[in-house]
């Protein structure tokens, strides 16, 4: 990544499809971003799978931590900051072979140091929680 190509005060939105192919690569897509919810999907398949045939929890994580860092990132954008995560805490409920899950990501608390935010991920077919999450994050000076 060149990251003189890359503008951290741009857009959260945008920030992540021109700087994380990682998060790219785990499907995380983005599909409302502000200071106080983040909501995205994820089209989960073999590509996400262990060898067991289940979608690998790191999947579950990278998504956890990806929406709330994003959400309390835009957050503290205004400030001239953005959010770091300090903590991940992601539980996984239950196994899951595929499908769409959603991703929805909330602030619990929004301080002037530190957020802490809760994000879930359903299953789009059943409702069902699949995994659960929560974030505490740092804000910090964006990089000049």
């Amino acid at each position: 990544m060149d990251l003189g190509q890359f503008d951290p005060r741009s857009t959260a939105k945008y920030a992540l499809k021109k700087a994380s192919p990682f998060v790219a690569a785990a499907g995380l897509v983005v599909d409302e971003v502000s200071g106080t919810r983040v909501v995205g999907h994820i089209e989960l398949s073999e590509e996400h799978f262990t060898p067991w045939g289940v979608v690998h929890g790191g999947v579950y994580t990278t998504a956890v931590e990806s929406a709330a860092s994003i959400g309390a990132s835009e957050a503290v954008k205004e400030r001239g900051e953005f959010a770091v995560g300090v903590h991940n805490g992601t539980d996984f409920l239950r196994a899951s072979k595929g499908g769409r899950v959603d991703v929805v990501a909330e602030p619990l608390q929004q301080g002037r140091v530190q957020q802490l935010w809760l994000v879930t991920v359903t299953a789009s077919d059943s409702g069902k929680t699949i995994a659960r999450g929560q974030v505490r994050l740092q804000n910090v000076p964006l990089p000049t």
